[in-house]
């Protein structure tokens, strides 16, 4: 019992230790880093301190003493990774640990496994890998594969093609570049396509394509940067109002307004009784 209570107290002391001598002076932003310093760390200050209960010897020699009287490491080591079943939503990512991970677009709705160590978030379907991640250690973070957006993208425009939104392509060459900055912010390709189609029954096809261009040249790929830029443009008089369509109100095509005469205005302002 006595060696128990001294191998226990040894223990705390040595946590005790780490805590004020390592993780009180240190930040970390990765676990990469951490390992970094905590070997600097070991090596240059907790190694050279004086082996306890004798001071001719520092710790460093002790565990080189001690070291070949240790038992080998096992030749294959332990499998430690965390394997659990994961089902993804209609989203093109997976929760794990209060960060989400992409995967192919493929992938969303089925069920896939997730396999996670200290350093990857690895996801599989059946027995293959389709997305690898650095694991992050920080919350709510969203963490992409470059690759899983840009085949989400392709597989939208495909999708686009033969709809309102690919034809609005043909009127505003511009309109597909934007609708993909946008939708890389966040944005709803589908809403601001709308919101484009929108402007199009107001100004002519060749300024809002100007306007589109102006909007990603500021850095700005949103439909209501684009309708601030028309609203700008009309008021300093640089495009022309585009001409009202009767086409679809053809009972409106022989309205005349009577033209009154002017002088009945001017009596308004007379002083006469």
């Amino acid at each position: 019992m006595h060696l128990t209570v001294l191998s226990k107290g040894r223990v705390e002391r040595a946590i005790q230790y780490i805590r004020d001598s390592f993780f009180a002076a240190r930040s970390f932003l990765n676990l990469e880093e951490f390992n970094l310093k905590a070997r600097a760390w070991r090596d240059e200050i907790a190694h050279q301190r004086p082996w306890p209960g004798d001071d001719s010897r520092t710790v460093a020699q002790a565990w080189a003493e001690e070291q070949p009287r240790l038992l080998p490491l096992p030749a294959h080591p332990f499998e430690t990774d965390l394997i659990k079943p994961i089902r993804s939503d209609k989203t093109l990512y997976v929760r794990f640990d209060l960060n989400d991970y992409s995967i192919p677009p493929r992938a969303v709705g089925k069920h896939l496994t997730l396999v996670a160590n200290s350093s990857w978030v690895r996801l599989l379907d059946g027995g293959q890998e389709i997305a690898r991640h650095h694991r992050s250690y920080d919350r709510h973070q969203r963490i992409d594969d470059r690759s899983h957006l840009e085949e989400l993208l392709e597989e939208k425009r495909k999708a686009l093609g033969a709809t309102a939104t690919g034809r609005l392509e043909q009127m505003v060459p511009s309109a597909g570049e934007l609708l993909d900055a946008a939708f890389a912010r966040g944005e709803s390709a589908a809403g601001q396509a709308k919101q484009l189609r929108k402007l199009l029954e107001e100004y002519p096809a060749t300024e809002v394509e100007a306007a589109v261009r102006e909007a990603l040249q500021r850095q700005t790929p949103r439909a209501s940067s684009v309708a601030f830029i028309l609203h700008r443009r009309r008021r300093s008089g640089q495009h022309r109002v585009r001409p009202v369509d009767l086409s679809r109100h053809p009972h409106l095509a022989d309205l005349a307004v009577p033209t009154h005469q002017l002088e009945i205005y001017d009596e308004l302002t007379s002083d006469d009784e």
